[in-house]
């Protein structure tokens, strides 16, 4: 009695013999024939850390860290919009869980929870003798995609790759999304996990994808979020930032430009008149 897509899970079998399901450290059910929502999944993984932290070992390093925090989640599993550390220090999140406005204290507003649409997924794999075939290693994400993960073929936009590159790119807007369908930021969540070598699924082995009969070793990932709503940061901010960039700039293009007046000048010695305004 086992979940199959859920290694974070205490599962015992009823009287009737079907196995039931629980997240680990709460009484949360989970549906083991689907993902589980990476809300739930960052919460069961925080307990393990916390009770190093509790310990002395990871003293004061989550608190801030906008990867690795214990969320507060809905009943549905989905993210909380506003998201608030232990020291006060709150924020609001999409539906990844990933910050889009500053930091800010108790009294910080979320009005919604705004969907990530978009996910970019950028890997690069390991240099070949040989490159592998496009239709071939899109046939093989792609079937990847639909059948571990239980991503509807629909939501895979395009998958391109430009050796050594490959781009996924997927796309689900919350007017398309049914309560069926799997969230694309959950199967990015899980996507990577596996690529790390750190499967969610209850499983001793790790993912191993390959392209007709050639391994696929995947050296890099990252992952892009891009949300229906541009983030909320403070203007203030960047335009500071932007201004010291601005300053920076003009004082290297200004220096660059004496020092190449002054080296045409001294090529330019056999000419009658060297033109500044030319430079």
């Amino acid at each position: 009695c086992t979940c199959a897509t859920n290694k974070w899970t205490v599962c015992a079998q009823d009287a009737y013999g079907n196995c039931n399901c629980t997240l680990v450290g709460s009484n949360h059910q989970v549906n083991c024939s689907t993902l589980t929502s990476k809300c739930l999944l960052l919460k069961a993984e925080m307990i393990p850390l916390k009770h190093k932290r509790f310990r002395g070992h990871l003293h004061g390093k989550l608190l801030d860290d906008d990867g690795i925090y214990n969320p507060a989640c809905e009943d549905s599993g989905l993210f909380k919009a506003r998201q608030c550390s232990q020291t006060g220090t709150c924020w609001c999140v999409n539906t990844a869980g990933v910050r889009r406005t500053e930091k800010g204290d108790k009294s910080l507003s979320c009005s919604e929870l705004v969907r990530t649409s978009w996910i970019y997924i950028e890997l690069k794999h390991k240099r070949r003798s040989t490159d592998f075939n496009v239709p071939d290693i899109v046939k093989t994400l792609k079937h990847l995609l639909e059948s571990r993960y239980k991503l509807h073929p629909k939501y895979i936009t395009a998958i391109k790759y430009d050796s050594p590159r490959i781009q996924i790119r997927l796309k689900q807007k919350d007017s398309e999304k049914s309560s069926y369908d799997v969230d694309i930021a959950d199967v990015a969540y899980y996507f990577g996990k596996d690529i790390k070598g750190d499967s969610i699924f209850n499983s001793n082995s790790s993912l191993t994808v390959s392209v007709n009969g050639d391994a696929l070793d995947i050296e890099t990932l990252q992952i892009n979020y891009v949300d229906e709503k541009p983030p909320e940061f403070y203007l203030r901010r960047l335009v500071g930032d932007a201004t010291r960039v601005v300053t920076v700039t003009i004082a290297v293009v200004g220096s660059g430009i004496i020092i190449l007046i002054i080296l045409v000048c001294q090529r330019a010695k056999k000419y009658k008149k060297c033109e500044t305004e030319e430079m």
